[in-house]
C-alpha cells in the first residue's frame, strides 16, 4: 500500500509540473505582459542572491520554475572583482559554520585568499575591564570565517553565470512599482492576484511568488502594507580596514564595550584588520574627519586606554592638529602600563588606515510585523535590521533563505503553490519567533554594556568574570556554536559579541 502511494504521489507531482509548465505557456501566449515567473527577487544583495543561487542549483527547484532577480544597481563591478593585494573592503562579515555549509556550493568560487578563519576572541568591559576569553585552537576548527562581502557576492555571481538559461538576472534595473494589475482578470488565467512588478526598463513582470530580499527600506514591504517596528538607536557605526602590526599572528576576534558603544577589530590578514566603532553620531562624524595618522591613534586608546583618558582624547578632536595625539597616547600608556596587569592582552597596534575605507551608517533594531502575505514573502534586511554587535545581521538572513527554500521545495513536492500564505506560514512560524528573540537579545546586549551606571557595571562585570573562569561552561558553548539550534539561540549571541556589519 505504501509503494502503492508513493507511485501515486509521484505520478501527482508530475502531473503539477506538466500542469504548469501547460499554464506558464498558455498565459505567455495570452496575457499583456512580458514575463511571467513563478519566483521574482527583488534585491540582489547577499540574501536576495543567495536565494537565487539557491533555488537554481536545488534538484527540485532548478528545472520546474521560473526565476528573476532584479537588482538595482550595475552588479558587474561585483561579478568582475579583482582585488588588489593589500587592500580590502571596508564592508566584512562573519560567517558562522553553519553559514559556511550552505554555502558549500559557491565555496568553491570564494578567493580563499582573502578569508580569515579565527579561533579566538576576547571580549571585555571598557570600564572594569572584566573580560571573557574563549579559545578553539585544540578543537582546530574555527569559530567563524571572516571574508569580505564582495567576496561572497563574487562567488554566488560565479555559480549563478554557470545557470543563465535557469534564471534571469536583472540588474542596473529600479522597481518603479508594484500593483496588482487588475487586466488579467478577462484572460483565460485570472492572474489578479498575482504581484505585478514594473520596472525602470518599461518591463512588467508577474510573479506567482514576491520575494522581498530588498534591504531596510523595502519597496516589496511597503507594497504589501507590512509595518516595520523598532527603533533608531542614537548610534552610528564606523567602518574601516586598518594597518596593524604585521609581525603579530593576526588571529584574534577583539571587542571592546565603552560607554558610548562597542569597538571590534577583526582579522583579514596579519598585517590587515577591519574595525566596526559603534559610538554617538557626534562623536562619527569627528572620527571619520580626522586625519589618518590620528584615526590610528584613536583606534589604539579606544582599545588600550581608561575611559577617562579616551574622554580626553576625544575632547581633542578638532583642535586642527595643534594636540599631538600619538605622543599624548604613548606617553599616558607607559604609565598605565605601571599599574595594569602584564598578561592583559589588546589588538595589534593600528599603524594606519587604507585611504577611502572609512565610512560610517545609522543603527537601527527593527522586525516588520509580519514576514508574509499572500504571494509575497520577506528575507534579510526586508524582514529584520539588527544592532551588529552580535554580528549577526548576514547571518539571520542566510538561516531565513534556508528555511525559505525548504518550504519552497517541500511545496513543490506536495503539488502546492508556492505563492499560497498557508504554505508560506511554515516558513514564518520557523523566522520569526528566532529572529524576534535574537533581535532582543542583542538589544538588551547593547543596553547592559552601552552605560555606566555603578550598579549595572557591577553586575555585568561579575557575570564577565565568572562566566571566564567556568572553563567547562566555555567548552560546552563552544561545542554547542557549531550545532545547529545553538545559532537560532539567544546564547549564541551572548557568546559572539562580534561586532561586525
Amino acid at each position: 500500500m505504501s509503494v502503492k502511494f508513493l507511485t501515486n504521489r509521484t505520478l501527482f507531482q508530475k502531473f503539477s509540473t506538466n500542469l504548469n509548465k501547460r499554464f506558464l505557456a498558455t498565459v505567455s501566449t495570452t496575457s499583456k505582459l512580458e514575463d511571467i515567473y513563478d519566483i521574482v527577487i527583488v534585491g540582489g544583495g547577499i540574501a536576495g542572491s543567495a536565494l537565487a543561487c539557491a533555488l537554481v542549483t536545488s534538484n527540485i527547484t532548478k528545472l520546474q520554475k521560473r526565476i528573476a532577480l532584479i537588482e538595482s544597481s550595475n552588479i558587474s563591478n561585483i561579478r568582475e572583482w579583482n582585488p588588489l593585494q593589500g587592500e580590502f573592503s571596508n564592508r566584512v562579515s562573519s560567517l558562522t559554520p553553519r553559514s559556511v555549509q550552505f554555502f558549500k556550493g559557491v565555496w568553491q568560487n570564494i578567493n580563499e585568499g582573502r578569508i580569515k578563519p579565527f579561533s579566538d576572541m576576547q571580549v571585555w568591559d571598557g570600564i572594569s575591564d572584566a573580560r571573557i576569553q574563549y579559545n578553539n585552537e585544540s578543537d582546530k576548527s574555527p569559530l567563524a570565517w571572516i571574508l569580505e562581502n564582495y567576496n561572497i557576492q563574487h562567488a554566488i555571481l560565479k555559480t549563478l553565470d554557470k545557470d543563465k538559461s535557469i534564471i534571469d538576472i536583472l540588474d542596473n534595473t529600479k522597481v518603479q512599482d508594484i500593483t496588482f494589475d487588475k487586466e488579467s482578470e478577462g484572460e483565460q488565467f485570472d492572474l489578479s492576484d498575482w504581484p505585478c512588478v514594473e520596472l525602470s526598463d518599461g518591463k512588467k513582470l508577474k510573479a506567482r511568488l514576491l520575494v522581498g530580499a530588498d534591504g531596510f527600506n523595502s519597496p516589496v514591504r511597503s507594497f504589501a502594507n507590512i509595518e516595520s517596528l523598532g527603533w533608531d538607536y542614537n548610534s552610528h557605526a564606523v567602518v574601516a580596514t586598518l594597518h596593524v602590526d604585521p609581525n603579530i599572528e593576526n588571529k584574534t576576534a577583539w571587542q571592546r564595550f565603552l560607554p558610548t558603544g562597542p569597538i571590534a577589530m577583526l582579522p583579514l590578514q596579519n598585517g590587515y584588520s577591519s574595525i566596526v566603532w559603534s559610538t554617538t553620531p557626534n562623536l562619527a562624524t569627528k572620527i571619520k574627519s580626522i586625519s589618518s595618522k590620528d584615526f590610528a591613534c584613536l583606534v589604539n586608546a579606544a582599545f588600550q586606554m581608561r575611559v577617562a583618558d579616551l574622554e580626553y582624547f576625544y575632547s581633542q578632536l578638532g583642535s586642527n592638529g595643534s594636540v599631538d595625539l600619538q605622543s599624548d597616547f604613548e606617553w599616558r600608556k607607559s604609565v598605565q602600563s605601571k599599574n595594569s596587569d602584564p598578561k592583559e592582552a589588546f589588538p595589534p597596534l593600528v599603524l594606519g588606515v587604507q585611504d577611502k575605507s572609512r565610512a560610517g551608517f545609522p543603527l537601527r533594531m527593527r522586525n516588520a510585523e509580519s514576514y508574509i502575505k499572500e504571494r509575497i514573502v520577506l528575507v534579510g534586511d526586508a524582514a529584520h535590521t539588527i544592532h551588529p554587535l552580535a554580528g549577526q545581521g548576514l547571518n539571520q538572513g542566510l538561516a531565513d533563505v534556508q528555511h525559505l527554500l525548504k518550504v519552497i521545495e517541500r511545496g513543490i513536492s506536495n503539488g502546492q503553490d508556492i505563492g499560497d500564505v498557508n504554505l508560506l506560514r511554515e516558513y514564518s512560524s520557523e523566522r520569526y519567533l528566532s529572529n524576534l528573540v535574537m533581535l532582543g537579545v542583542v538589544d538588551k546586549l547593547h543596553k547592559l554594556f552601552c552605560t555606566d551606571f555603578t550598579p549595572t557595571v557591577l553586575v555585568r562585570t561579575l557575570g564577565l568574570k565568572t562566566l571566564n573562569n567556568l572553563e567547562p561552561v566555555k567548552l560546552v558553548n563552544l561545542t554547542r556554536f557549531r550545532s545547529e539550534w545553538f545559532y537560532n539561540s539567544p546564547i549564541y549571541a551572548i557568546n559572539t559579541r562580534l561586532y561586525v556589519s
